[in-house]
């Protein structure tokens, strides 16, 4: 039986050792997607959260758009795909760049970044839902095992208050988000590519979160260290960090570098930690390394028991 590939990629790309430009991509994007949090708490000094969201999306949308390769689609986007990218728009990028400040006025920068690590286990769980497939052993046991790391890290934080555990709420449901995001933007990059759909969907963010930044503008104060934190986090965190992360994907395949999403919680901690005096207790470590091994258990690929055929993307 012949298996045909959903894209085609050569066999260096797939099983080749790293180059040493292939590390210094992974290394850079891990940085950048974890200090995004330690940015945003720096922003949170003086922008009001709809305000630091606005312009990440913004800059970020900006820098997307001076890539070439971001303005030209492999082919012309369909009418029929437009609301499909508009509905990015808002869960991939409006909707978890909103919540993520916004829990941050409650949580450390370390506690968010370590939940984070939960988005490979709702797209793993949401994945098999929407395929009607029942995962493999392996997939299951690392589902349990991730969501019992949630409950380590989210325990401490969640036990302070009333507000800290919505803070914890928030950026539970921003990691649900990018997993039905990542479940939604597949097989639009497999046809117009990813910088492109990126690009499209970055725009409708800005102006759907427009509002809520010109509602932060008018109550914030000015600091320069957080005005430079948060076009550190637009520039390089929702801009060059997609860039790298396509050109990555291009040479090493997709399933080699999802591994990053493995290491941004622990720089998110380590950062907190080391330049925030932020407090982590040791369930919390316990439950961030929990939360990487259930993720990467939950997204090894497994032959899963199909329960009925996936309807053909139109």
């Amino acid at each position: 039986m012949t298996v045909r590939r959903l894209l085609p990629t050569s066999h260096g790309t797939n099983r080749e050792a790293f180059t040493g430009l292939d590390w210094v991509l992974f290394a850079s994007i891990s940085l950048i997607w974890g200090s995004s949090f330690l940015f945003m708490e720096i922003g949170l000094d003086a922008f009001h959260p709809g305000l630091i969201t606005w312009l990440r999306v913004v800059f970020g949308a900006v820098v997307i758009a001076l890539v070439p390769r971001a303005r030209r689609s492999s082919t012309p986007i369909s009418p029929a795909h437009r609301p499909r990218i508009m509905g990015l728009g808002a869960v991939w990028i409006a909707l978890p760049l909103t919540l993520f400040p916004l829990a941050q006025q409650w949580i450390d920068s370390a506690v968010a970044g370590m939940l984070n690590g939960a988005v490979p286990i709702f797209t793993a769980v949401l994945a098999a839902f929407l395929l009607r497939a029942v995962p493999g052993r392996l997939q299951i046991f690392g589902v349990v095992i991730g969501f019992a790391g949630i409950v380590a890290v989210a325990l401490p934080s969640a036990g302070t208050g009333s507000t800290a555990a919505l803070g914890v709420l928030l950026v539970l449901v921003a990691t649900v988000c990018y997993a039905v995001a990542l479940n939604m933007v597949t097989p639009l990059q497999q046809t117009y590519g990813s910088l492109p759909v990126l690009a499209r969907a970055q725009w409708v963010a800005a102006a759907l979160v427009t509002p809520f930044g010109l509602y932060g503008l008018a109550r914030s104060s000015f600091s320069w260290a957080s005005l430079l934190a948060v076009l550190a986090v637009g520039i390089f965190g929702t801009g060059l960090a997609f860039v790298f992360m396509s050109s990555l994907a291009g040479r090493v395949g997709a399933t080699r570098a999802a591994f990053i999403n493995y290491l941004v919680p622990v720089v998110a901690m380590v950062l907190g930690v080391v330049f925030l005096d932020e407090a982590v207790v040791p369930l919390a470590v316990v439950g961030v390394a929990l939360v990487i091994l259930g993720a990467a258990l939950g997204s090894r690929r497994e032959a899963p028991t199909s329960l009925a055929t996936p309807a053909a993307a139109p």
